[in-house]
């Protein structure tokens, strides 16, 4: 066998090295979802099907109805029509979306970069909200950062977990500098972060879900967030209250409040009459006068 010279092989090896350390070579394999699969991922599949043509309820569940349908999309993509989304059916289902699209398949995408605590409305409207964070998921994942929902962004977003179920608990310190890498202010009337001191607004033991949640509300919105109110004691109690990380108060700016009001689903009034708001991915937030109150999950 007849070997290469010294310096095409140096050359090959350097580029298959790269090829090999890239990221999109390292991303994960796409997921498999099926009959009893529920949650984003069944979502975006339902999504997918009604921008592919063959309408689905987005329900999140994937029943006798999903299963069909998928089959006889497989069929007509020459595939094994088995009934599940794998490797062979998600590269055929997904649909490059970018800015100025909009329909089912912008949903999909919505729906997924919310699995990772983006926030956005799931209107089908690939807005700048929308921009703004596909571009960020990409950053993080290492992908090109172009804005286009392409098959490498849709495998990152498929085969990721998310940010949600995750209860890492973070100091004062780390969140402080997440909010302050992300333009986020804070204060409170005593002027301190001691989280045994109703007066200070402290941010130990926040969940980092928690922290993710309000930084994609700045990035969403695009507008000033100023948190009022952390893990500090003094609040009602809870499994889902400020002391246990889940909650964070911020300010009622114009800007704000008119994004949450006019994004998020109204969901009526609380018991004590505060209005109530769902963001796409089950985040809510209470007006309660003099600040809103959110929970992230």
């Amino acid at each position: 066998m007849r070997r290469l010279p010294a310096v095409v092989a140096a050359v090959l090896t350097a580029v298959l090295a790269t090829l090999l350390s890239s990221p999109t070579a390292q991303a994960a394999d796409w997921p498999v979802v099926g009959s009893g699969s529920t949650g984003p991922n069944v979502t975006a599949v339902q999504h997918l099907l009604t921008a592919q043509g063959y309408s689905t309820a987005a329900d999140g569940v994937f029943g006798s109805g999903t299963t069909a349908e998928v089959k006889s999309f497989q069929s007509d993509q020459g595939l094994t029509a088995d009934g599940y989304v794998g490797s062979d059916t998600w590269p055929e289902l997904v649909v490059t979306v970018s800015s100025g699209h909009t329909g089912s398949a912008v949903k999909a995408a919505q729906v997924l970069l919310n699995k990772y605590g983006y926030d956005l409305a799931v209107d089908g409207d690939f807005g700048p909200g929308t921009d703004s964070a596909t571009r960020d998921f990409q950053s993080d994942q290492g992908l090109a950062v172009d804005g286009i929902v392409g098959p490498n962004t849709w495998r990152a977003l498929t085969s990721g977990s998310g940010s949600g179920g995750t209860d890492e608990k973070l100091t004062h310190a780390q969140a402080a500098a997440m909010f302050q890498s992300a333009g986020i202010s804070w204060s409170s009337s005593g002027n301190c972060s001691d989280r045994y001191n109703s007066s200070c607004t402290s941010f130990d033991q926040l969940r980092r879900t928690s922290a993710d949640g309000i930084i994609a509300l700045k990035r969403a919105s695009g507008c000033t967030v100023h948190i009022t109110g952390g893990t500090e004691t003094g609040h009602a109690s809870g499994t889902y209250s400020h002391w246990n990380g889940y909650k964070i108060d911020f300010a009622p700016y114009s800007c704000v409040s008119n994004y949450v009001t006019g994004t998020f689903t109204y969901l009526g009034k609380r018991s004590d009459g505060a209005a109530l708001y769902e963001s796409g991915s089950g985040n809510v937030y209470a007006h309660e006068g003099s600040h809103w109150d959110a929970t992230y999950y």
